[in-house]
């Protein structure tokens, strides 16, 4: 079994890893589309061409199954792919509303997310199917905080105390009981452990392992138990920094990336 992972740039590799834990005998290639990011600044039309021409790409490398690591592609494309390609796509989306609703008793969630991500209301629409009322905040200094590695800086403390605050008194104001927090961003697992602290009576839902844990399930035996599987990456641009930025990401030395043009 070949697992196909795109993102718009590094972030889809804490999906990656999460993968990679839960069925380290499947083959993985990744693709980073680092020359056309950020997605979130982009027409949906656009969003959608770039994202078929990845998901494409992923399937011609031998890919059986797709996972769409980026939240702005699972929120303005995942149709437009499931139409282009002939293998199974799970979007992140889908897989947090999941543990979302398997989590919350109350039925009132929280978001943080991208600003692109927020404004599509993907989570919110996701969640109204399961009969879950959802608060979304984008929180747009994580990204750039986590990607220059300030992990316990005290900068990036105080900007999620800050984030966190304004979000449990915005949900308050609109009438919820929140009881579980969903990190609507493949940055934001990096940052799971300090925001447990900052809000520790929510149940915080890492999208990277939930949507491991559900691409396992709808595998189920069709991928091997023994051994470890290939892995290979792809960048469209800078694979230095890819490098670089993604051992972060992923947790391991990423020591060889493939440059791929596709194209405008």
């Amino acid at each position: 079994m070949r697992i196909g992972v795109f993102d718009s740039g590094v972030g889809g590799l804490t999906v990656l890893g999460a993968l990679i834990k839960q069925l380290p005998s499947a083959d993985y290639v990744y693709l980073g589309d680092t020359a056309r990011l950020p997605y979130g600044s982009k027409s949906q039309a656009t969003i959608a061409r770039y994202a078929v021409s990845s998901a494409r790409f992923l399937v011609e490398e031998g890919a059986e199954f797709l996972v769409i690591a980026c939240n702005t592609a699972s929120a303005l494309a995942l149709d437009a792919i499931k139409d282009a390609v002939r293998v199974p796509v799970l979007g992140v989306i889908e897989t947090g509303a999941n543990a979302a609703q398997a989590s919350s008793k109350s039925g009132d969630v929280l978001v943080i997310a991208t600003d692109a991500t927020v404004t599509s209301h993907a989570y919110k629409a996701s969640c109204a199917e399961r009969g879950l009322r959802v608060f979304e905040k984008a929180c747009p200094l994580l990204v750039p905080l986590v990607e220059e590695g300030w992990i316990e800086h005290p900068v990036t403390l105080d900007v999620l105390r800050i984030y966190l605050s304004e979000l449990m008194e915005q949900s308050r104001e609109a009438s919820l009981m929140p009881d579980t927090l969903v990190l609507g961003c493949t940055h934001y697992p990096l940052l799971r452990s300090q925001i447990e602290r900052t809000v520790p009576e929510l149940r915080v839902i890492d999208s990277a392992e939930v949507t491991a844990a559900q691409v396992a399930i709808a595998l189920g035996d069709r991928v091997r138990v023994d051994g470890d599987g290939v892995r290979k990456f792809y960048a469209t641009d800078s694979v230095e920094k890819f490098k670089r930025l993604g051992t972060r990401f992923l947790g391991e030395a990423i020591e060889c990336v493939g440059l791929v043009d596709l194209g405008g």
